[in-house]
Formats: structure tokens, sequence, C-alpha cells
């Protein structure tokens, strides 16, 4: 079994594209190589698969770097499956998890919410998705701050709180309230829990 991500950016028209698609390029590329792992199409789209340990904390790296750009949003579906053809582009390749992320994200567009997973199993989806939906509403009013912290984090969980406020020129204090005010610590209980119930899939 394997993740798919397909997602797309929310009010990319309204944003300086070099910018955005340069960084999440530059994301993408620390999990593995393009077409083959990922790929970015039709302007403001993109998918990658990844380990099913890794889907949560993936999104939550994706969803922390498009927030800390101004007025950026991103619109996230999750599928689990299986890989039935591996393709040397992503967008080529098939299965049950390809499938599952696609479909998914076309209802996402009209439903008005920003992540939600598909798996074989509707009640690990159930659960799954309710968790999703109250935690999104803590993600999707991050703050630029809050989720410049976030990412950082996410992408060195060995990074510290001193290191930190040197990198963003901030006092310890102040990172300590970012991390209290985006509930870092419950994050972190829900990537457990969200690992949990998928490896009982």
């Amino acid at each position: 079994m394997i993740a798919v991500i397909t997602g797309d950016i929310i009010n990319s028209q309204h944003a300086d594209t070099e910018v955005w698609i340069t960084r999440l390029k530059n994301l993408l590329e620390n999990w593995g190589s393009s077409p083959l792992a990922w790929e970015i199409y039709r302007g403001d789209e993109f998918q990658f698969k990844c380990s099913i340990d890794e889907v949560f904390w993936r999104f939550l790296a994706i969803k922390s770097l498009i927030r800390s750009q101004e007025n950026l949003d991103v619109r996230i579906a999750i599928g689990i499956g299986e890989e039935n053809f591996s393709s040397e582009k992503i967008t080529e390749s098939n299965g049950t998890a390809y499938v599952n992320s696609g479909r998914l994200l076309n209802d996402l567009k009209s439903d008005g919410h920003t992540v939600s997973i598909k798996t074989s199993n509707e009640a690990v989806d159930r659960d799954l998705n309710i968790l999703l939906k109250w935690s999104s509403k803590d993600f999707d009013s991050w703050t630029v701050a809050t989720a410049e912290i976030i990412h950082e984090m996410i992408m060195n969980r060995d990074i510290t709180q001193e290191d930190l406020a040197k990198k963003f020129a901030i006092s310890q204090s102040s990172v300590s309230q970012r991390l209290k005010r985006a509930n870092y610590e419950l994050i972190v209980e829900t990537n457990q829990y969200f690992r949990k119930k998928i490896s009982e899939l």
C-alpha cells in the first residue's frame, strides 16, 4: 500500500507563481525525483507518492509551506491504496491509491474543505476525516509567521526553540507562543494517531 497526495494551490492566480512553485519543487525534491515520485501540472496542481507512515507529516509540510506565503492556501486529497502500475511519470501511474486521491480532489473543490482522505475502509475514512475537518480549522487559519515555524519544526524535527529563535530573529518566548497557538503538541499526537489508524488497514 502507498499514499498518493493530489493537490492544488488556492488563490494561485493572486500570487507570484515563480516564488511558490520554486519552493514547492524544492520541498518535493526532498522526497523523490520528478516525474517518477512527483509532478506539478496544469499550472497549479501537483501529485506525489510516499509511504503511508509519512503521509500526514508530508501533508503538513506542504500545508505549512504554502500557508507561509501571503494569501495562498492548498487543497489536498490523500488517497491510500495499491499501486498496480508504476510509470516513469507519476501522473501516468495507476491503482486504487491514485484513483482515490484524484476523485477526492474533485470532491474537495465542490465541498469547500481543504483536506480529506480516502482509503478502502469506510470506518477509517469516517474517523480520520472528522479529525481532519477539526484540525483544519486550525491549519486553515495559520498566520504566515505560525506556518513558517510549523514548517521548520516538521522539516527539522531535532531543531530547538533556541535555533528557531535565531533563524527568525525573534525571542525564544515568541517561538514558544507561536507553537502553543498552533497546538504543535496536539499536531504531533494527531500524527501518531493517524499512523496508527492507517497501519490497521
